[in-house]
């Protein structure tokens, strides 16, 4: 089996409700740079790149695809390498390995269709059959009305069966964040689990002093409380806090982790398949993780693709630590308006009563549905 192309399809749809984060972007948009890679017998696979689209498909059309016609998918470890050493005088991190990782992606696909089996069976067999979902959302909307919208979107979480959530904080003001935290976990109860995200719009002391005032309130993880360049901080805030510390989504293959683990300065590493290397790079990370004690639980944030490719990724991923009762890692599930992550397979991975069923078709398990690819596709 032969490459004989490599089509990047750049997607966005609009939302219904623009929300914002701690960041102040207005999401207005969700958009992808989606990969197809086409093989001589006829067997296509897909991949997704995460972050802006447009210069994602730049990078792999003008330094990957001409690499990739004529090898043979199998080889996906011997490509990536190639790939990787072709690029990395010009940046191992970000945009390179984005666009590597949909490369990456799409070629496991091949490889599970070709032989018939979901990429979890390929990359060492399914440690469990369904997984655990936890509900992203609580971003914020109506500024008028910060801390009665997060207590009833919280509550529609809990209805619909999630048994954990994570909601943005960071609002400039940490007596602001306090409360509104505070209502969410009066309003879900002791028994759902609730994690914190900042998108790392804080200053060490100021991690550490509303990390301080939230750990009462019982929080699983406080997400990216500082900027992901300061590994020195996090081990900082992370020595400081009693809570847990996550981060990781904007960090990229095993090197890029390899001191932010070695050194604990997370509890809990986040790497996102879309943009930290792929499946191949992903297995590598979470060796290093497992090997040093550190929790792995991936970030997801994209269409239909990416998150077929965490499930998969997820499936295959051993407890930490393996226990009589042990607490496997978790699927983030984002709960924002996203066209793409609804529609564009023709069965969606949904979650019913906080449960994602494992997809035991060939590849990612899921079919692209060409319809909506050719309605969202931008020209």
């Amino acid at each position: 089996m032969k490459v004989t192309g490599v089509a990047c399809h750049l997607l966005q749809a609009k939302v219904d409700r623009p929300f914002t984060s701690a960041r102040g972007w207005l999401y207005t948009t969700r958009s992808s740079c989606i990969v197809e890679i086409a093989t001589d017998e006829g067997i296509t696979g897909w991949g997704e790149c995460y972050g802006p689209a447009a210069v994602n498909r730049t990078l792999i059309e003008t330094q990957y695809a001409p690499r990739l016609i004529g090898r043979d998918p199998f080889d996906v470890e011997v490509v990536w390498e190639e790939l990787y050493n072709r690029i990395k005088d010009y940046g191992a991190q970000g945009f390179a390995i984005t666009a590597l990782s949909g490369i990456d992606i799409a070629l496991w696909d091949i490889m599970g269709r070709a032989t018939g089996k979901p990429i979890h069976k390929l990359i060492g067999g399914a440690q469990r059959g369904e997984i655990v979902a936890y509900a992203t959302g609580l971003y914020f909307t109506d500024m008028d009305r910060l801390v009665e919208e997060a207590v009833e979107e919280a509550r529609s979480y809990v209805a619909q069966g999630f048994r954990a959530i994570k909601m943005k904080i960071g609002l400039g003001d940490p007596k602001l964040d306090r409360r509104r935290v505070a209502a969410v976990r009066e309003a879900i109860g002791p028994d759902v689990a609730l994690a914190v995200d900042a998108n790392h719009c804080l200053s060490v002391p100021q991690a550490i002093r509303l990390g301080r005032m939230l750990e009462p309130l019982d929080i699983l993880w406080f997400e990216e409380p500082i900027s992901p360049e300061d590994h020195d901080g996090y081990v900082e805030v992370t020595r400081a806090l009693d809570m847990a510390v996550a981060g990781g989504e904007n960090d990229f293959t095993r090197w890029g982790f390899r001191d932010i683990i070695a050194r604990k300065a997370m509890d809990i590493v986040q790497p996102d398949v879309c943009a930290a290397g792929g499946i191949s790079e992903m297995r590598k990370i979470a060796a290093l993780a497992s090997a040093f004690g550190v929790e792995c639980v991936p970030h997801a944030w994209g269409s239909a693709i990416g998150l077929a490719a965490t499930v998969q990724f997820l499936a295959a991923l051993p407890d930490q630590p393996p226990a009589f009762r042990p607490m496997p890692p978790m699927l983030e599930f984002e709960q924002t308006p996203n066209p793409l992550r609804d529609l564009l397979a023709r069965e969606p991975i949904v979650q019913r009563r906080g449960i994602v069923t494992v997809p035991q078709g060939p590849g990612l398990g899921i079919e692209v549905d060409r319809t909506a690819l050719d309605r969202f596709r931008v020209a």
